[in-house]
């Protein structure tokens, strides 16, 4: 019978990885609802890296049996926390704004590919035309321009939408 203990040890920690689980992912979605609602809005890096460590913190508790539920659900507010301290500092300080948020890079101009900062963005020209298509543009001749998103999504600025290209002016227009 000890020979398959490694593909069963019990039913002790298969209940424990229900009822912990379920105490620890009820704990995550309220802390998560209780804070600002950018941890499930559009990621920047820091975002990102903060919904990461909160997945890796709630695989860590369904799976280590040394880790205690208070020990999580402390886990879980302090990443949130730290999240709400960087934002906070983030909107008082264009230092830290800036280390923390990626600027939106122009990719497409007038007409123009800006190959050095697709190649900086490692953006190729088909994923600029899969944009456009995803826009419903249908050729680059409608398009204004493409940025390149602090989210990392594309924005696809038509012709017709550019208007007095108050949206581009806020970037940089390409040198040369």
């Amino acid at each position: 019978m000890n020979d398959i203990g490694w593909l069963y040890g019990g039913w002790e920690p298969i209940v424990r990885i229900v009822v912990v689980g379920s105490l620890a992912y009820v704990s995550l979605v309220l802390i998560v609802n209780m804070s600002i609602k950018r941890t499930l809005a559009q990621l920047n890096a820091f975002d990102f890296i903060i919904t990461v460590a909160l997945g890796a913190s709630f695989g860590r508790i369904l799976t280590a049996r040394q880790v205690a539920l208070a020990e999580a659900v402390t886990t879980f507010a302090l990443l949130v926390i730290l999240q709400f301290v960087f934002t906070w500092l983030q909107q008082r300080s264009p230092r830290i704004a800036s280390a923390v948020t990626a600027a939106p890079s122009l990719l497409f101009y007038q007409g123009q590919f800006i190959r050095d900062a697709m190649r900086r963005e490692r953006v190729t020209e088909a994923e600029l035309k899969s944009a456009v298509r995803l826009q419903g543009a249908g050729a680059f001749e409608k398009i204004e321009a493409i940025i390149l998103e602090p989210n990392g999504k594309f924005s696809v600025v038509k012709k017709e939408s550019a208007g007095d290209g108050a949206l581009v002016e806020k970037l940089d227009p390409p040198s040369g």
